[in-house]
């Protein structure tokens, strides 16, 4: 089984205002709501590919269920933590002259619930999967990554992680079986600036070194690269087409990788099925359906 571990998900209300103005009343031409999240981002996708998962995290009050409501509408499955103060975060993401983004806290997760987490991952076996992304809520520890992977030592769980900064780094004595950072991440992370997808070969190397299996890098308009456990560089540019949303695009990615490896075990199908999962992506209003990815995958040789 695949699990997505995201913890702090949200409700994604995104809004479209012609020529939004500050200090006077703004309406909406376009409104939506969608279950939102790194990790439910994944899940999401897996679906749309074929693929179940187990979304698992930590939910509150009423907009947490209309989120359970909004993932089991879509066909996925999940087992939230729920907790009792505060309420599932809404996200404002308006799109008017500029896109501009309004980010809830989330509710406030005690170490009794961390405890509940920590039950329903001593059930992983090396059977499973567990896609771990996104920031931390400011009321968990800042080593909540590390100690996942510590509970999970020895028992040879596929796990991939997706996070930034100290997140991702502290993570890779534990030896992901993927992590994605985008060029910029890695960059930080070096202390450098990394253009093109030749710049990132070296440092994308230098995080195997330290324990990472996969290192797949996503750079936007100049495509992506993957430095597999092989020893192989998979390079490739970004595919073309109208750029429409910027919102889980690299969690498409992500997903259409993890996909892709089940499939065939082949990190170069698995490289195709990342690119274009992402770009398609990219290319819809919101995540990708079926069509889209397939027609985007076609388009890359």
């Amino acid at each position: 089984m695949i699990y997505t571990l995201t913890f702090n998900p949200s409700l994604d209300y995104i809004v479209h205002v012609n020529g939004f103005r500050t200090g006077t009343v703004n309406r909406t031409t376009f409104e939506t709501i969608y279950a939102g999240g790194k990790g439910i981002n994944v899940s999401i996708v897996l679906r749309t590919l074929g693929y179940e998962s187990m979304a698992l995290g930590f939910r509150a009050g009423h907009t947490g269920n209309m989120l359970c409501d909004l993932l089991k509408a879509q066909d996925v499955h999940s087992d939230f933590i729920e907790v009792r103060e505060g309420f599932t975060r809404i996200n404002v993401k308006m799109k008017s002259d500029d896109e501009t983004e309004i980010n809830g806290q989330g509710p406030r997760i005690t170490e009794n619930d961390i405890a509940l987490l920590k039950e329903k991952l001593d059930a992983l076996t090396d059977k499973d999967t567990l896609v771990i992304s996104g920031s931390i809520p400011n009321t968990l520890p800042d080593d909540m990554y590390e100690r996942i992977l510590e509970w999970l030592k020895g028992r040879n769980v596929r796990t991939i992680v997706d996070a930034t900064g100290d997140l991702l780094v502290n993570v890779l004595p534990y030896r992901p079986f993927l992590i994605k950072p985008n060029n910029h991440e890695l960059g930080e992370i070096f202390h450098t600036t990394l253009k093109t997808r030749e710049d990132v070969v070296p440092y994308a190397k230098k995080l195997q070194e330290k324990g990472a299996r996969n290192v797949l890098i996503s750079m936007a308009g100049e495509g992506a690269v993957l430095v597999d456990e092989e020893g192989n560089v998979h390079m490739h540019e970004a595919p073309k087409g109208k750029v429409l949303n910027s919102v889980g695009a690299g969690d498409s990615m992500v997903a259409g990788f993890l996909a892709g490896w089940m499939d065939k075990r082949d990190y170069e199908h698995a490289f195709r099925l990342g690119i274009a999962s992402g770009s398609a992506s990219a290319f819809s209003q919101g995540l990708a359906d079926k069509e889209t990815i397939t027609a985007v995958f076609n388009t890359i040789q």
